[in-house]
């Protein structure tokens, strides 16, 4: 039998603590997806190694998003070369069309 060890299960479990997720408070036992109920209260509850401890409230999917993912403002991505399509370097590839002439 191929059991994980311990450590490396430990290990993975300690990485997810800290996690936040949103839970919607609808009534009923319906599908509880966000995209369905967007203007419905979140309660945002945190992982903490064993269970989903309560963490926060937002009113809305808008300020429940805000919470789980904060802006971090980051340097943009460097700009390819000009003539060239996104994510291609220069270079004359097997799968390359040549360059139409100028």
């Amino acid at each position: 039998m191929d059991d994980e060890p311990l450590a490396e299960w430990a290990e993975r479990r300690d990485a997810r603590i800290g996690r936040l997720r949103a839970v919607p408070l609808v009534t009923g036992d319906g599908p509880r997806a966000s995209h369905l109920h967007p203007d419905a209260p979140r309660a945002i509850q945190r992982w903490n190694g064993h269970l989903w401890e309560p963490y926060g409230f937002a009113v809305d999917l808008a300020e429940a998003r805000r919470v789980l993912f904060p802006r971090t403002d980051t340097a943009p991505a460097p700009e390819a070369a000009p003539g060239l399509g996104p994510g291609l370097g220069p270079g004359t590839g097997r799968h390359r069309k040549p360059r139409a002439p100028r």
